[in-house]
């Protein structure tokens, strides 16, 4: 696949860059460059390699999942300039 200087322009356009027209068919080149690069990882034979996130196998560190209170609800609220009935009052935005 490739792509001429028109469309290279409109990727230009779309992507909001300013390219002046002397410099297009260097654009246009980079971006066949890019795709013929893309067309080789495409023919890569990936038959029964397993999706993998990282190369060196690592596990998350567990912890227990236990809910905890924290007991500070008068020290947060402390902090609001309205607080009403144990919860932060705000003024109301809609109508």
């Amino acid at each position: 696949m490739s792509i001429d200087t028109s469309t290279a322009a409109k990727v230009a356009k779309l992507a909001r860059i300013a390219v002046d027209d002397a410099a297009l068919p260097a654009l246009t080149e980079e971006f066949n460059t890019i795709l013929g690069f893309i067309e080789q990882l495409n023919e890569v034979d990936v038959d029964g390699v397993e999706p993998m996130t990282t190369v060196t196998p690592q596990r998350l560190k567990r912890r227990v999942d236990a809910v905890a209170d924290g007991d500070q609800q008068g020290a947060v609220l402390s902090n609001a300039p309205d607080a009403r009935e144990g919860f932060f009052a705000v003024p109301k935005v809609v109508e």
